[in-house]
């Protein structure tokens, strides 16, 4: 496996959240005050959470990071969709560290290499990863609220079903070899610049899958519909992943449109927060 950058620069810290690192707490902070979400019978071992810009997907995010603060993992697997890069496979950042205003957060590179030598299609595509924003927008929120603790940053390329399938097999066995307790977290906005009543009822469709941590019928949704999500693909390996190490239940615990924050609901983004256990 190649080795790319041994940091990987902040993309659109300063743009689409705040480059400052007291006025980025703050704005989180903000935002997880205001979201009050109710104590699960277990830890949480995944969650989904949107990736705008942070004016308009950080209230929701917060939902499923409030709900994810109780838990302690020793690592956070996150997997969200390549917008700008178009590739095979899923590609994994294996080592060094990624920026943030908060300070680094190290790659776990022990898990990382476990889970690249479970799947051949797992490479070091590093292009991938200098513009996206999916993992990027969830870093705020992780190193705000568990400082110290490494990740394993992938961006998935084509959302196949065989990709989405086979990624979460890749996670199992690594995670099954490496005893590591983790947290996994799917990154995706929902349907994309249509009227807000349309936006709702799409968006129905896959909240209605998460919520019943259906990752098949979420994965045959999204194949009848690709305008569900543009994460659907990791949202089916979340979810199929957090069933196979043991999660029996999922809630969405809040769901809002970009119109909420702009007034505009004539062309909306949808934005959900689901918490696995």
């Amino acid at each position: 496996m190649s080795t790319p950058s041994p940091i990987r620069r902040s993309s659109v810290a300063g743009r689409w959240y705040p480059g400052d690192p007291s006025r980025l707490a703050s704005e989180v902070d903000t935002y997880l005050a205001q979201a009050v979400v109710e104590a699960t019978p277990s830890p949480i071992r995944a969650i989904v959470a949107p990736h705008a810009g942070l004016m308009y997907s950080g209230p929701v995010a917060a939902y499923a990071y409030n709900a994810a603060r109780r838990s302690r993992p020793k690592s956070i697997v996150l997997v969200g969709p390549s917008h700008f890069v178009s590739f095979d496979g899923v590609s994994i950042w294996p080592t060094g560290a990624w920026e943030t205003p908060f300070g680094s957060v190290a790659v776990d590179e022990e898990l990382a290499r476990a889970i690249a030598e479970a799947w051949d299609a797992i490479v070091v595509l590093e292009a991938a990863h200098g513009r996206e924003h999916s993992l990027e927008m969830q870093l705020p929120f992780l190193a705000h609220l568990m400082p110290g603790v490494p990740i394993v940053p992938m961006v998935m390329g084509h959302q196949t079903r065989k990709t989405a399938f086979a990624l979460s097999h890749a996670i199992v066995d690594a995670v099954r070899a490496t005893g590591e307790d983790i947290l996994l977290v799917a990154s995706s906005d929902l349907s994309h610049y249509e009227d807000a009543q349309i936006a709702a009822q799409l968006d129905g469709v896959v909240i209605e899958r998460v919520a019943a941590l259906d990752a098949g019928g979420l994965m045959q949704a999204l194949e009848a519909e690709p305008r569900h999500a543009c994460g659907g693909g990791p949202m089916v390996t979340v979810l199929d992943a957090a069933a196979r190490l043991g999660a029996s239940a999922a809630s969405v615990l809040r769901y809002a449109d970009s119109g909420d924050v702009s007034g505009d609901k004539s062309s909306v983004v949808g934005y959900m927060a689901a918490a696995i256990w």
